[in-house]
């Protein structure tokens, strides 16, 4: 290996940290999840550590591409042992290897699949997830998707810290700009912020600078290459911040993630106007580990101190196998303004018939798709990419299996059904099998045509109609689809039944399909269904290229088609039925009917998720039965039990939706999984008047979610 002396950020020179070294390297109970591409493990750094890959949608092992270097680099930061060719910042933490950026898609991710990842991390005990990578965001407005999975972070009390952006501008990415996440900009050898490193409001109050030029790194194959960015500087908080999790673990104390990122922010070095004329620039300020030492252990012990510079002074730079005019500034290139700011920022992932017993149907796709429709499949989600401009492109990943330690988690979701042919060719076997149809209204040519010039045409199969009839006839078909869960246009999941209730699930599958597409007006009308199974560990390549993770349903139990129009009349006969039955006039039925209506789409928008964690599927489940207490539903939306002579003030007819929250049950069964539901409702005629809670407990622990004990009500001021 040929060593060259060149200018390299030394990090072992970081003031305070190698004092922080003297108490702890990091410790084995304390996890950090790396969410980035590929990771060369083989790589000598990594001898010794103690990392996990976990499944994801990346199933590619890393290889010579960007998003392999990118990924290989970062975890190296953490995780490389000392007296190996990188120094690591924590390496005797745990770490889990989160593959989200592919070499094959050039580091292209939707917020929803980053979503899924986060959540994912969460579920396997990440302390901390360091995320190298973001999506502009001028606003910094997230997907909902990935709105609920940091804010899972923060009840959880997981840290998210991720890279500010290489965007040279006054912008905002995300996930670094959402409440909750410790933003990191980068800063040069002298303290100073890089003229590529991002600010913005939002940073100013939750962002920091450190070190992001010229860091070195592993590369796959064993080589080491230096770096520059944002995503570079993210891992050494990332590290750091593990290190101070485990001497609160060395102290007796609880690991606090959240404490120990207020004292980062609290302990910044702020910027001096004598130095810098747009102290913006500098986010909270730099990074400070010597304070933000102090502030954990609360003067309990010594101050940590290297007695060394507060700036890093270039050292010592360690070419492997390569010219220096070969080094690797950065995967992601620094930008000029010009290209940051014309890159895409839209946000493309968006994200039921609730019912008494007797209504609920068990009978999938929003479209109600015209014979030249396109498949739902054909929507382009929107992208988080590695901090900066990596030479993104589109591109496709292979089917994969994921490895086995992961199958089998349960999931209760909601959404549509959709279905895709994965290939041309098995499209093209769907519209050769299928029967013609007439030009003038798409029914087979088995039925009477309804103008005289109709002519036979072929068959449609992005036509959801004439699928969904053409397999009430010929079930059998249905296996050759891939059946897709999806959330407004975008499939989260794709389902497959396993024998021996394929066929059962499949002719519900047709039926869901069936009953999307008929008129909104029509009492079969399904406006969502609910779908309850296991992760099958494997993924499968859709006809547009986007990958998603397979789901079994065990069988037919808790696949619910929510028929909107059948659950709105079954509760407005509940109220007319009531003794003695209440005296309505037309414009209090409709008030009542726009009440639970309104109530049924703020379920199904506001609670979009992906229904894997423990909360989202109490969540789900209970948004799917909560019209099995129709009684109980109607006491609330009516105000029944308040009395108008009480407060002699008039009140509104029904009440609406303020609040779905759930919440870990304080009482539960041996090995389960409880949670506690709470929906709030107010009084939009008099926002003064106590809110009305509806109470009740979900155990998640089976696949199939259970309610346990009766509902609760009461009145709270707020």
């Amino acid at each position: 290996m040929a060593t060259t002396t060149a200018g390299f950020t030394d990090i072992s020179a970081l003031p305070g940290l190698t004092s922080l070294w003297s108490e702890s390297q990091g410790d084995s109970r304390i996890c950090i999840a790396v969410l980035d591409g590929p990771v060369d493990q083989s790589h000598p750094c990594f001898d010794g550590a103690n990392l996990i890959r976990l499944p994801t949608l990346v199933s590619e092992v890393a290889g010579s591409g960007l998003m392999s270097g990118h990924g290989t680099h970062i975890t190296s930061t953490i995780f490389g042992q000392h007296d190996s060719p990188v120094t690591g910042i924590a390496p005797g933490c745990r770490g889990l290897v989160v593959p989200v950026f592919s070499d094959n898609q050039r580091g292209k991710l939707s917020q929803m699949d980053l979503a899924r990842a986060i959540n994912q991390a969460v579920e396997q005990g990440a302390h901390v997830i360091n995320i190298s990578g973001g999506q502009l965001s001028q606003s910094g407005e997230a997907d909902p998707m990935l709105v609920n999975a940091v804010r899972f972070c923060n009840d959880e009390g997981v840290l998210i810290v991720a890279a500010a952006g290489n965007d040279a501008c006054e912008c905002l990415h995300v996930p670094a700009a959402l409440p909750s996440v410790l933003a990191i900009g980068a800063m040069n050898a002298q303290g100073l912020p890089i003229d590529f490193s991002n600010w913005g409001d939002m940073y100013q109050n939750q962002g920091i600078l450190a070190p992001g030029e010229n860091i070195l790194g592993a590369e796959p194959g064993g080589e080491t290459a230096l770096r520059s960015g944002t995503s570079f500087a993210t891992p050494i908080v990332s590290g750091i911040i593990a290190l101070l999790l485990s001497l609160q673990l060395a102290r007796g104390e609880k690991p606090n993630p959240h404490a120990i990122r207020e004292a980062i922010l609290k302990s910044a070095l702020p910027c001096n106007p004598e130095v810098t004329a747009d102290c913006r620039r500098f986010l909270a300020g730099s990074l400070n580990i010597p304070g933000a030492y102090a502030l954990i252990t609360e003067g309990g012990r010594e101050e940590v101190s290297d007695n060394e510079e507060v700036m890093i002074q270039p050292s010592e730079f360690i070419s492997i196998g390569q010219e220096e005019t070969n080094q690797i500034n950065d995967v992601e290139n620094i930008q000029s303004p010009e290209e940051s700011v014309n890159q895409p920022s839209s946000v493309g992932v968006q994200a039921a018939s609730a019912s008494t017993p007797t209504t609920v149907q068990n009978s999938g796709n929003t479209m109600t798709v015209t014979p030249n429709q396109v498949s739902t499949s054909s929507v382009t989600p929107s992208n988080v990419v590695t901090s900066g401009n990596c030479g993104c492109e589109s591109g496709t990943v292979p089917s994969s299996v994921m490895p086995s330690n992961m199958s089998k988690s349960p999931v209760y979701a909601l959404g549509v059904i959709g279905y895709d042919f994965g290939t041309e060719a098995r499209r093209d076997s769907f519209k050769q099998l299928m029967p013609m149809v007439w030009s003038d209204n798409g029914m087979p040519v088995t039925t009477p045509k309804v103008s005289a010039d109709a002519i036979a045409i072929p068959a449609n199969p992005y036509d959801a109609r004439q699928m969904a009839r053409y397999l009430e006839t010929n079930i059998s078909e249905a296996a050759s689809l891939i059946w897709t869960l999806n959330l407004e246009l975008t499939p989260i999941y794709a389902i497959e039944p396993q024998a021996p209730f394929a066929l059962a699930v499949y002719q519900y599958l047709q039926e869901f399909l069936a009953d999307q597409v008929v008129g909104k007006e029509d009492d079969n009308y399904i406006e969502r269904v609910a779908i309850p199974g296991v992760l099958t560990g494997r993924t499968v390549t859709l006809f547009s290229g986007q990958v998603v993770p397979i789901i079994e349903p065990l069988n037919t139990r808790g696949m619910y088609g929510w028929k909107v129009n059948e659950l709105v009349n079954g509760v407005l006969d509940t109220i007319k039925g009531q003794n003695p039955p209440p005296d309505l006039t037309p414009e209090q039925e409709d008030q009542i009917e726009y009440s639970l209506r309104n109530f049924l789409m703020r379920i199904y928008y506001d609670l979009r998720n992906l229904g894997v964690t423990s909360s989202e599927r109490a969540q789900n489940f209970a948004s799917t039965n909560i019209f099995q207490y129709a009684d109980s539903l109607v006491n609330v939306l009516m105000n029944q039990s308040r009395s108008w002579a009480v407060s002699g003030e008039p009140k509104a007819v029904t009440m609406q939706l303020d609040s779905f929250e759930v919440e870990r049950s304080p009482f539960c069964r041996k090995d389960s999984d409880c949670w506690d539901v709470k929906i709030k409702f107010f009084d939009p005629e008099n926002d003064r008047r106590a809110k009305r809670v509806l109470r009740y407990t979900i155990d998640v622990s089976d696949t199939m979610p259970v309610t346990l004990g009766q509902f609760r009500i009461w009145d709270v001021a707020d």
